[in-house]
């Protein structure tokens, strides 16, 4: 990399709050407790059997999340169905396979990722997978959207076992730019704002408008989750449409 790319990043990522393969917890902030199973494509991925990010169902075989929750060699396993990820029979655990992480993936562009399922997700009445876009296209400003995930509700605050959903309102790219000042907020990025957000952890969960997931939580303002004065980022998969069909044709079990 670059000494002119290294001295763009440095200062953009001191600004930014993202969790890792080592990460924290999911938190919805100024959101409240979703009524049990009414969102049953959201999947908690963990690792050692601990929450470390969020993700969604796009089909019986892959989880979508967001690509910067991954380190390779770790193993990984998802659980579907699950409202308190605490309860051990809350939700069915099934073990990653594959990871399929979008090749042009250099934090924060492309910040998306899909996790092959070592066995379908079955569909009982707790277990459905959600749509994606049709084509690519923008979200109009104004539109009234959702977020979800577990854990903290402030700043540095402690986990939620309970799934968490709040309102956030889509925001006019350009609005989001001068917001961030010195960042590039790509067309491969949605911006939202709002009284609820998303908080550190809370990567790889989808934001959802009109029960289709448009975005992967990929960042927002570092240690402000509770008064930000800059807009959530996600990725935004109808820009990512080609990929996305040619990885979930290749499932093999």
């Amino acid at each position: 990399m670059g000494a002119a790319i290294l001295l763009w990043l440095v200062p953009f990522l001191s600004m930014l709050v993202f969790s890792s393969g080592h990460g924290g917890y999911v938190g919805i902030v100024n959101g409240t407790v979703a009524k049990p199973h009414s969102r049953p494509y959201m999947v908690s991925v963990q690792k050692k059997e601990e929450h470390i990010c969020g993700g969604f169902l796009v089909s019986e075989s892959f989880v979508m999340t967001a690509a910067h929750c991954i380190t390779w060699g770790e193993d990984l396993t998802v659980v579907v169905g699950a409202h308190d990820i605490e309860k051990q029979s809350s939700g069915t655990r099934i073990p990653v396979k594959y990871y399929h992480i979008n090749p042009g993936y250099d934090f924060p562009r492309n910040d998306i990722a899909l996790l092959q399922l070592t066995k379908p997700a079955k569909k009982p009445r707790f277990v459905e997978w959600i749509s994606l876009p049709g084509k690519d296209g923008d979200i109009k400003a104004a539109s009234v959207c959702s977020v979800a995930g577990w854990g903290a509700t402030k700043t540095n605050g402690p986990a939620n076992n309970l799934l968490l959903e709040g309102d956030v309102v889509i925001m006019k790219r350009e609005k989001c730019q001068k917001l961030w000042k010195n960042s590039k907020i790509s067309k491969e990025m949605l911006c939202a704002s709002g009284k609820a957000g998303f908080c550190q952890g809370d990567s790889g969960g989808p934001l959802v408008c009109e029960s289709i997931a448009v975005g992967v939580v990929s960042f927002n303002e570092k240690d402000n989750c509770d008064k930000p004065t800059k807009p959530n980022v996600y990725t935004k998969i109808s820009g990512y449409l080609p990929w996305i069909k040619s990885v979930l044709k290749k499932v093999k079990y």
